[in-house]
C-alpha cells in the first residue's frame, strides 16, 4: 500500500535513576557510599534508505518510544543505557511539527542518519555526593526525562521532471515509454491512483528521474479529484512537463491555463518552476492537422513555431517551439521552455522529448548549483 503521510508521536527514553547504596562487607567498617549511576535513555534516529519507497511500515503506529535507561546499583554498578530506536524512511521525507507546521528535518540524501530526540541523561549515584562533611549521603539523582514530539511525516518524491496533466491525458503511457516505470495504463480517467517514479536513460551514462502523479482537474486546489493530495510529490522537481491532450473535448489553451492556475493556487513556488509542454495523442491526426493545432496553440500563447527541435524530431514535418538554447540557464518561466507534439503510443517525437527534457533538467541543475 502506498502511504505518503503519517502522524506519530516520538518519545526518547528516560534516564535511569542513580542508586543509593553503601558498601557492606565482612571486616569492612563504614564502607561508604557506592551507588552507581543510572543509564542514559535511548535516542530516536531517522535513517534514509533508498530501498524504502513508502511510509506504509509506520501506518497504524501511534507512539514510537526508545527504551528507558536502567537504574544504577550498588558496588558502583552503572545501569545499562536504553536501546536507541531507528526509524527508516524513504528519501524525500520531511518531519513536520504537528502544532506549528515547522519543518524539523528534511531527509533527502541516501544513507543519512540523523538524531531526532536525545535520550534523557542518567542520574548520578550517591557516591558522587560524598565529602568530608557528608560522608553518608542518602540521596541520588533521578534520571532526566526523555523528549516527546508530535510530528507528521510527509514523503515528497525526488525527481528532475514532474508530469502534470488532466486525467487520461497519457502521462502513464509516456512514463512507461520513456522510463523503466510500469504503471497501469487504461483508457479511462484516474487510472493512476498513486505517484510513480521512473528513471529515464539518456545515452549510455546519463539519466534523470521522472515523476507521474494522478490527473489534475479544475478545482483540484479546492480538493476536487486526486491531484491536490499528490501535488507535494512534484514540489522538488526542477522542471515540469505539462501534457495537453490534442483529442480532448477541452481546448488546448484551456487545459494549459487551468493547469497553470491550479499549480499557482497550490504553490506560488511550484508555479514559478520552468515548464515545458507536450501535446499528446497526435497519432489520431495527420501531420497537417497536428501542425494546424500546434500553430493555433502557440498563437494563443503569443509564440511562433520554429525548427529548433527539427534535428531531433522523428517527423521533421511536425511544427514545434523551443526557447533559444543559449538562454536555457535563465528560463523565461512565463512561457514554456519548449512545446512539442508527441505520441507515446506511436513513439513519435519521444526521443526528441527525452533529450529536450534532459537538457532542460541539466540547465536547471547548473543554475541551482550556481545559486
Amino acid at each position: 500500500m502506498f502511504v505518503d503521510s503519517v502522524e506519530l508521536t516520538f518519545s526518547s527514553g528516560k534516564g535511569g535513576a542513580g542508586a543509593v547504596s553503601f558498601w557492606t562487607e565482612k571486616f569492612v567498617v563504614n564502607g561508604g557510599p557506592d551507588g552507581g549511576d543510572g543509564g542514559r535513555g535511548g535516542s530516536i534516529y531517522f535513517k534514509v534508505d533508498n530501498n524504502t519507497d513508502t511510509l506504509s511500515a509506520l501506518r497504524g503506529r501511534r507512539h514510537i518510544k526508545a527504551e528507558n535507561g536502567r537504574p544504577g546499583e550498588g558496588r558502583k554498578k552503572y545501569g545499562r543505557s536504553g536501546k536507541d530506536t531507528t526509524v527508516t524512511v524513504p528519501p524525500g521525507t520531511q518531519v513536520i511539527d504537528r502544532e506549528t507546521g515547522e519543518v524539523l528535518l528534511d531527509l533527502v540524501e541516501e544513507g543519512t542518519v540523523v538524531k531526532f530526540l536525545e535520550g534523557g541523561k542518567g542520574g548520578m549515584g550517591n557516591t558522587h555526593f560524598k565529602s568530608s562533611t557528608n560522608q553518608r549521603p542518602t540521596y541520588a539523582q533521578p534520571g532526566l526525562p526523555g523528549e516527546t514530539r508530535e510530528v507528521r511525516l510527509e514523503m515528497k518524491m525526488i525527481a528532475d521532471v514532474g508530469l502534470v496533466g488532466f486525467p487520461n491525458v497519457g502521462k502513464s503511457t509516456l512514463i512507461s515509454t520513456l522510463s523503466n516505470a510500469r504503471p497501469q495504463v487504461a483508457n479511462y480517467e484516474f487510472t493512476t491512483l498513486t505517484p510513480k517514479l521512473g528513471v529515464v536513460s539518456v545515452g549510455e551514462y546519463d539519466s534523470f528521474m521522472m515523476a507521474d502523479i494522478p490527473g489534475i482537474i479544475e478545482g483540484a486546489s479546492d480538493g476536487r479529484g486526486l491531484g491536490l493530495e499528490f501535488l507535494r510529490h512534484i514540489e522538488r522537481t526542477r522542471t515540469l512537463l505539462l501534457l495537453i491532450d490534442a483529442t480532448n473535448y477541452r481546448e488546448m489553451k484551456y487545459q494549459y491555463e487551468i493547469l497553470k492556475e491550479e499549480l499557482a493556487r497550490y504553490s506560488s513556488e511550484l508555479a514559478a518552476r520552468p515548464h515545458a509542454v507536450a501535446i499528446t495523442k497526435i497519432d489520431a491526426f495527420s501531420p497537417e492537422e497536428v501542425n494546424e493545432k500546434t500553430e493555433g496553440f502557440l498563437a494563443d500563447l503569443g509564440l511562433a513555431p520554429n525548427d529548433a527541435l527539427g534535428k531531433l524530431t522523428a517527423d521533421p514535418a511536425l511544427e514545434s517551439y523551443m526557447q533559444p538554447r543559449e538562454e536555457w540557464e535563465a528560463f523565461d518561466v512565463s512561457v514554456p521552455v519548449f512545446v512539442l507534439p508527441i505520441s507515446a503510443v506511436a513513439q513519435t517525437n519521444t526521443e526528441a522529448l527525452r533529450y529536450a527534457l534532459a537538457e532542460s533538467a541539466k540547465a536547471e541543475t547548473k543554475k541551482s548549483e550556481e545559486e
